[in-house]
């Protein structure tokens, strides 16, 4: 991977590059065949500009590459969320609030992110704008994960130091497990959803993937408008546990091997690791059975749409919301108070913890070929796509906070180490990883 943000500052601060020079590199790799689909449109003369400005090279991102999934206001530009049903809308008046906490910073951004329509799918397959191709697999064209899913690629092929996006049930973990970068997914209420299209607001969480822990906490400190104090404590002064129930199912080989050797090290640098079982994770089930938030407040947004341009959606997309339907109102409220039983069940069972440690997803990218739009291929999209965020939305529906960082061994498929815990617990769980990924880079 090429240097992290924070690197490139440094460097830049040395003398030996400069942030229009790191701006060039960002839009060669935008127009590479590795970043093929992933961006809808491009800006490279505003992010030009942006790099030649002397506020922005003074400020936190100096002026380098920063790219914006298609959901996101910024002003000048329509939001379509990757979708033909809102290929036409009108441009945004003014810049989101997390667009513009990152123009503010000093961000140079290179271009809107393809994604999956409506955020809706963590396979990233997109039928109306193509796919982009995960960024780790010269030989076999693999899925990058949705719905972030040209955001991740723009930054594991180098054209983004950061990718904005947004994560209601994976959509920022899944594909930056799958790409081998980070992504980290903050307790949803730190960052402002106003001027995003939405997936679920209960769940919808504004966050991004870069290349590093300390580029994971820079833009959190950006986007969230707060500072994470930092902790020079050792990784055996946290007390971590590794739940059992779901998490470690059907794990495949590579990413079973990856996450045994990384507790492995982790454990032979002191870390203290226990088991637990965790089992309330079980009852997330019964909670998602009639397609939970996703499906009751996606289908209220998009009823009348659906009634009059329902031919212009992905079927599979409109599969999945068409279960809100059948959700009623005193359905909804009960799903409500059940999560916050199930909140309030699971935070006693994590209590005396500093962090939880799980694969990110159970499985490394399969082929795109095998999940391309098609009857015929519904049923394996599907099977992939539950598995694809049956650990990360655990995060979500705990109101939580989660960390992914690629633990794979060199020449192996990615394959992301998931630091978790529960709502507002951001800080130690960024510490945690700061010190988690300075092992695994030295192993």
């Amino acid at each position: 991977m090429t240097q992290d943000l924070c690197g490139t500052r440094r460097a830049i601060g040395e003398g030996s590059t400069t942030a229009m020079e790191q701006i060039e590199e960002s839009i060669a790799a935008a127009q590479s065949a590795a970043c093929a689909a992933a961006f809808l449109s491009t800006t490279f003369d505003e992010a030009r500009a942006a790099a030649a400005n002397p506020t922005a090279q003074r400020a936190p991102l100096a002026g380098l590459g920063v790219s914006i999934k298609d959901l996101f206001d910024v002003a000048g530009q329509p939001s379509r969320a990757a979708s033909q049903v809102l290929a036409d809308t009108a441009p945004a008046a003014c810049d989101c609030v997390a667009v513009a906490r990152l123009r503010a910073a000093g961000a140079a951004f290179v271009g809107r992110t393809n994604m999956s329509e409506f955020a809706f799918s963590a396979v990233g397959v997109n039928p109306h704008y193509g796919t982009p191709v995960n960024a780790c697999d010269p030989e076999i064209a693999r899925i990058p994960g949705g719905s972030s899913s040209g955001a991740a690629v723009s930054v594991a092929a180098g054209a983004a130091f950061i990718g904005l996006g947004s994560d209601t049930g994976g959509s920022i973990r899944t594909p930056a497990a799958l790409n081998g970068i980070l992504g980290f997914k903050s307790t949803a209420r730190l960052v402002p959803l106003d001027g995003t299209v939405p997936l679920s607001p209960t769940l919808d969480t504004v966050c991004a993937m870069t290349r590093s822990v300390p580029d994971a906490i820079l833009a959190h400190e950006i986007l969230s408008g707060r500072v994470v104090p930092r902790s020079a404590a050792p990784l055996a002064a946290y007390r971590l546990a590794v739940p059992q129930t779901l998490m470690l199912d059907g794990l495949d080989l590579g990413v079973a091997r990856a996450f045994e050797d990384t507790l492995d090290t982790l454990r032979g640098a002191g870390a203290r690791i226990e088991s637990i079982a965790l089992p309330e994770i079980r009852d997330l089930g019964s909670l998602q059975s009639t397609g939970g938030f996703a499906a009751a407040e996606s289908y209220a947004w998009h009823r009348e749409w659906l009634e009059r341009r329902e031919a212009d959606y992905d079927p599979r997309v409109v599969a999945r919301i068409r279960r809100g339907a059948s959700i009623t109102a005193e359905n909804y409220i009960e799903l409500v108070h059940a999560r916050r039983g199930w909140i309030t069940a699971v935070e006693m069972a994590l209590q005396g913890f500093d962090a939880m440690l799980s694969p990110t997803v159970p499985i490394v990218a399969p082929p795109i070929e095998d999940l391309l739009p098609g009857a015929e291929r519904d049923e394996q999209f599907f099977r992939i796509n539950a598995l694809l965020v049956r650990n990360t939305s655990v995060v979500n529906m705990l109101d939580g906070c989660a960390l992914t960082l690629p633990c794979q061994a060199p020449g192996e498929l990615p394959a992301g180490l998931m630091v978790w815990h529960g709502t507002l617990r951001d800080d130690k769980v960024l510490n945690v990883a700061l010190r988690v990924e300075e092992l695994l880079v030295c192993r």
